[in-house]
């Protein structure tokens, strides 16, 4: 990991931590309760950092936010536009890749976001 700080761990940390898929505000938050000083700026850099390097992922469902993910193997994210719940499902089996191969494109990693209504917002 590139330049390791107290920052960076404890944000890397606190990604790692949850599944909400969280904003860099929600990490702020998060992380200010142990390291008072720390600026919204540190966090947004770090999480960019974080992202470009692999560490993280980040993921854009359309709702203005990039919200981060500490899982990097292949899913699909499902983003339900009433209440805004991220839910992660498997997509290892789904053959996108396989796909884009057949086309000859070397697949590295993908990012696929479904917009929708979770099932309790279906329901209502």
């Amino acid at each position: 990991m590139k330049n390791y700080s107290k920052q960076r761990e404890a944000i890397l940390s606190y990604v790692r931590s949850v599944r909400t898929h969280p904003t860099a505000k929600d990490v702020y938050g998060a992380v200010k309760e142990q390291l008072p000083n720390i600026s919204l700026g540190t966090v947004y850099r770090n999480l960019a950092e974080l992202a470009e390097s692999g560490e993280i992922i980040s993921v854009n469902v359309g709702d203005g936010f990039e919200h981060y993910d500490c899982e990097r193997s292949y899913h699909i994210h499902l983003h339900c536009n009433k209440c805004g719940e991220i839910i992660d499902i498997d997509a290892s089996e789904s053959g996108l890749f396989s796909l884009a191969e057949k086309s000859g494109f070397k697949s590295e990693n993908a990012v696929t976001v479904i917009n929708g209504l979770c099932k309790n917002c279906a329901k209502q």
